[in-house]
């Protein structure tokens, strides 16, 4: 059967009134588009639904059985209208997002802040590498995606919200720690404890040092910032990271910043969605919030006795 809401509510209206004359000037329709739909219905469904007892139609037992049908569809819609309601009003959906793992230091603060506002939503966050994000991103199994590169070769549109300086850090007893000043070419004779290869942390520290032609010595490799600001702390060397990860650790004083010639390097936090795709409200109104966020509004705070880089 190929039955339309049209028919079901033109059928309730001819119910309703006993006459299609008297349903046809409710709905203002032409009392032949009424007989028509009725005509329609009744071809569908196979069976005579109206009988004529005098100057007035009644329902048959199949209209009978149809229109109460026909009322809790009619219920179901009103259900469904609410629903649509609450979610165009963010009282209910749910958000997806895929965000690598540097983010995630600065993130949920943010998430805290769209909760306040908008509690009936629900947050997914999948926190993984930047090609595990990408790769969500492509097979649409994430609405927003937050890296500090977007791709070249995916179909995105990308948009910058916040700065991400990268800092130079060091265990609060290395020679270096004190100094005030300390040129990039100092660096070379530095062993510096780095993030994987393919880490856009790591790619940003080197393009640094390739701008100026110098070679920069490589100690132990981490894939993880945690791990590598522990071996900096362990005095296993200098490492870069991003400011937004060691708001902890500057405020404890168990690392410190130095201020190496050349940092901050100021590199941005891009909020990606497929460009083709059509958003939730709940996600268009989450990238719009990022999208007004302060560029330095996630930053770490300088411990004290020593100023932020600038």
């Amino acid at each position: 059967m190929h039955i339309t809401l049209r028919h079901l509510r033109i059928f309730e209206a001819v119910a309703n009134c006993g006459s299609i004359s008297r349903a046809a000037a409710e709905l203002h329709l032409t009392q032949p588009a009424v007989s028509m739909q009725m005509k329609q219905l009744e071809e569908q469904i196979g069976l005579p639904l109206l009988e004529q007892v005098g100057k007035r139609m009644f329902l048959t037992e199949a209209g009978q059985e149809l229109r109460g049908h026909a009322r809790d569809i009619a219920a179901r819609m009103v259900g469904l209208n609410a629903a649509m309601d609450q979610f165009r009003g963010l009282e209910r959906g749910l958000l997806r997002l895929a965000v690598v793992s540097t983010a995630n230091y600065f993130l949920p603060r943010l998430i805290a802040d769209f909760n306040r506002l908008h509690p009936g939503v629900r947050v997914s966050l999948q926190v993984a590498n930047r090609e595990f994000v990408l790769s969500a991103l492509a097979d649409n199994s994430t609405d927003l995606a937050i890296t500090g590169q977007p791709p070249d070769s995916l179909d995105v549109v990308a948009q910058n919200f916040m700065d991400n300086p990268l800092v130079v850090i060091a265990a609060p007893g290395h020679p270096l720690a004190s100094l005030p000043a300390i040129p990039l070419q100092r660096m070379v004779q530095e062993t510096l404890v780095v993030r994987e290869s393919g880490s856009g942390t790591r790619a940003a520290m080197e393009r640094l040092f390739a701008t100026q032609r110098l070679a920069y010595r490589a100690g132990c490799e981490f894939g993880t910032n945690e791990a590598l600001k522990q071996a900096v702390r362990a005095g296993l060397g200098l490492g870069v990271v991003s400011l937004q990860t060691i708001e902890l650790e500057l405020q404890a004083g168990c690392l410190v910043l130095v201020p190496v010639e050349g940092f901050p390097v100021v590199r941005q936090w891009y909020v990606l969605h497929r460009t083709h795709k059509r958003l939730s409200v709940a996600a268009s109104t989450f990238r719009d919030m990022l999208l007004g966020l302060d560029p330095k509004a996630a930053q770490a705070p300088a411990p004290a006795g020593r100023k932020r880089p600038a």
